[in-house]
């Protein structure tokens, strides 16, 4: 299976390095990087530029890039999507923490069965070196405020083709909005990988400060509301309470 690994960024001069060397690293023998930039000017481009220059010509290994305004986060995500051909799509805009991690989410994938349409795993959200929040999610369901972190989920293509793209409306909460939308649906598996696969870079958009997580709590009750999933704002406080109880466990 192809996986497509899709990179959004607009002046990530700092990070993207660290991204683009965890995507390098893999050990996965047939992988795509998609690599979306909203138009950066502090030297981001030429990163890029470097990175698809340096993976010329390596098997199993194919980089595709574009660098033009967009509507933000979630529109590049979309766009990214779009200019994928992964069988399996991951958005990757932090640090794959083992050179096996595409590996080890395809391995679980494979074993999981056709009724299985994704894999996530452990996180964690980094500040420099050090780790500010633990996300070890494990099995759950959306009525119990359960979802998995996002940045490690991969999900199988047809998921993204029979459920829609991001939703751009929201300003914080597309991901987990969308997420909502496939997996209200029992059919809908996600199996799991108990190893943290995934550090997170600390101030994303649903994380920066106070004034973002009540906008993430505000759209994340719209989101379950949108849905039709019942009793949507005891989900949400349920959900607020997990989030607040990962920042106890630090390593």
């Amino acid at each position: 299976m192809k996986v497509s690994l899709l990179v959004t960024v607009i002046n990530a001069k700092k990070t993207l390095p660290i991204t683009l060397r965890s995507i390098e690293e893999q050990d996965y023998p047939d992988l795509e990087a998609v690599i979306v930039d909203g138009g950066s000017t502090d030297g981001t481009v030429e990163l890029i530029k470097e990175f698809a220059a340096r993976m010329e010509g390596r098997r199993g290994f194919s980089v595709r890039w574009v660098s033009e305004p967009d509507g933000g986060l979630y529109d590049a995500m979309n766009k990214a999507f779009r200019m994928s051909a992964g069988d399996v799509v991951a958005v990757c805009n932090d640090k794959l923490c083992k050179p096996r991690a595409v590996s080890r989410v395809i391995a679980a994938l494979e074993q999981s069965g056709a009724d299985c349409v994704g894999v996530h795993a452990d996180l964690v959200y980094v500040e420099g070196g050090r780790v500010i929040r633990e996300w070890r999610m494990g099995q759950g369901r959306i009525s119990e405020g359960w979802m998995p972190g996002h940045p490690t989920l991969f999900l199988r293509r047809a998921v993204y083709e029979k459920y829609g793209a991001y939703d751009t409306s929201y300003r914080c909460a597309a991901d987990y909005e969308f997420m909502v939308r496939f997996l209200k649906e029992p059919e809908n598996k996600l199996a799991y990988v108990p190893e943290t696969l995934v550090a997170m870079f600390y101030g994303g958009t649903s994380n920066a400060g106070l004034t973002n997580y009540l906008v993430s709590f505000r759209e994340g009750y719209q989101a379950l509301r949108k849905n039709s999933v019942p009793h949507p704002l005891w989900i949400t406080l349920r959900r607020t309470l997990r989030v607040l109880s990962q920042f106890g466990s630090r390593r």
